[in-house]
């Protein structure tokens, strides 16, 4: 009876032990994947308009440590930029949000500049990129859509 018991206990602790690693390695993934958005994607379309101004304000932007992701779109006057912030930092999502303005229109003041830490706003503008990178838009739609989401972002501000 007590080989049972001691055979019931070893098993026991050995399904456990096998539950607790299985339980873990899926969050290996997770940790190694954390960091997707760091890298900026650059639009590269002359049609409409060219984005190089929105491809330099990323690569400004990104550079903050407190932020992991940028999106942004630009016309002939206007540059609208998305930031996706890093979960502790979004307790000062308003301090953030002032300082990337404030250092994009000292680097761009011909430039009426918007941004925001809304991630509907990210997921627009990035909607918006994917758009112009496949040349898919043309200049009335990209005024258009443009507008929609400056409209969008005043509210919200």
């Amino acid at each position: 009876m007590k080989d049972k018991i001691t055979l019931l206990k070893i098993f026991l602790l050995l399904l456990i032990t096998i539950g607790l690693s299985s339980g873990c390695i899926g969050n290996q993934n997770q940790f190694a994947n954390n960091n997707d958005d760091a890298n900026v994607v650059k639009v590269h379309t002359s049609k409409p308009v060219d984005q190089s101004i929105a491809n330099q304000a990323k690569e400004k932007v990104i550079k903050e440590e407190e932020i992991s992701g940028v999106k942004a779109v630009n016309t002939d006057k206007e540059l609208l930029l998305a930031v996706k912030v890093d979960q502790f930092d979004r307790f000062r999502l308003k301090n953030i949000e002032k300082k990337v303005k404030s250092d994009l229109e000292k680097a761009y003041p011909d430039y009426k500049i918007l941004v925001s830490t809304d991630s509907k706003m990210y997921l627009e503008l990035e909607q918006l990129e994917e758009k112009l990178q496949k040349d898919k838009i043309k200049m009335k739609s990209l005024k258009k859509e443009f507008d929609k989401i400056k409209s969008l972002m005043k509210e919200k501000a």
